[in-house]
């Protein structure tokens, strides 16, 4: 029943979230707000509000095992699994300031997290994340969003922002929704985000009790694996269509909100012990962003099947190693 429970809430977080950015989408363009903006918004939070809603429940209650792992298990499930099938369904090519700006940035906040986890083993306390570590990966969010949004308001050029600008016809808002209906939907997925994240956290913990097991590892291997969902189908329906860039965009931009955003604002309500393990969990993540820039720069400058089938074995194998203590 545990079990059950815990599916039922990871389905009202995918369910809220997707309502929640129905509705926002369509608020937004009754009150004016540009399409792309919106677009831009839509892809950025929406995948991302199940782990976010995840974390700051799971902070409240004082789970911060599973809050951390939760992020430490999704990013690994983006670009290990979602990247990795993405590209055996076909092999997966980008262009545009994707790999010059999106995953250089997603290095640097995750190195300036690992050095946040470490600096206070070196001090002889108890590995961390604080307010003030949170407010300096909000800070390096707030220059990212800067740049993207220079971006839109001097219209570039940029590949990733012409895939964006190609969907917006997909949004709900180009739909003929109603004020409030949209206004609805945005009630009906905050209230979806609420239950399911409160009962993904109860009967997630739940079931580490039960079964005996640490929290970090139900962290990993259920809650940041289902609340990566979004990104799976998201980024494996836009490798079919050969939107390439808009694939991995997704991905990488889905890792730098869950660093750079769901982390700080959990450390923001509680700070955040580091488990066993999480240093490891993250630096695994880092080593995965960092493959990817010689992989897309030099000879054909695409992920083959093969690349994608190694991402996932590592990924398995890691997963499994994770799964069994080790």
């Amino acid at each position: 029943m545990t079990l059950f429970l815990l599916i039922c809430g990871l389905a009202l977080l995918l369910a809220g979230g997707t309502a929640l950015v129905s509705g926002a989408s369509s608020v937004a363009s009754r009150l004016g707000v540009p399409p792309l903006v919106i677009g831009l918004t839509v892809l950025a939070f929406g995948t991302s509000s199940p782990e976010l809603v995840v974390n700051i429940i799971g902070a409240l209650r004082g789970e911060t095992a599973l809050a951390f792992c939760n992020v430490a298990g999704s990013n690994l499930t983006n670009i290990g699994l979602v990247l990795g099938l993405a590209a055996l369904v076909k092999p997966v090519s980008i262009e545009g300031s994707i790999v010059r700006r999106e995953i250089p940035l997603l290095l640097l906040g995750t190195s300036v997290l690992i050095v946040m986890m470490l600096d206070a083993p070196l001090l002889g306390e108890p590995a961390r994340l604080d307010a003030a570590d949170a407010l300096i990966l909000l800070l390096l969010f707030t220059v990212f969003a800067y740049t993207t949004a220079g971006d839109v308001l001097f219209k570039s050029q940029d590949p990733l922002l012409e895939n964006v600008r190609e969907i917006e016809d997909t949004l709900p808002h180009a739909q003929g929704m109603s004020l409030g209906a949209g206004i609805a939907l945005i009630v009906t997925g905050i209230t979806g985000l609420g239950f399911g994240g409160h009962m993904t956290i109860v009967h997630g913990a739940a079931m580490a009790t039960a079964l005996g097991v640490p929290p970090v590892i139900i962290g990993m291997l259920i809650v940041g694996v289902g609340t990566s969902l979004p990104e799976l189908v998201t980024s494996v329906i836009a490798a079919m269509k050969n939107e390439s860039d808009l694939c991995v965009g997704n991905v990488v931009g889905s890792n730098i909100f869950n660093a750079l955003i769901v982390l700080p604002a959990s450390a923001l309500v509680h700070p955040l012990p580091i488990p066993e393990g999480g240093v490891l969990d993250i630096c695994l993540s880092l080593l995965f962003a960092a493959i990817i820039i010689p992989v897309f720069l030099y000879g054909e400058r695409r992920m083959e099947r093969k690349t994608g089938a190694a991402f996932i074995l590592v990924f398995v194998g890691y997963m499994s190693f994770r799964a069994l203590g080790a």
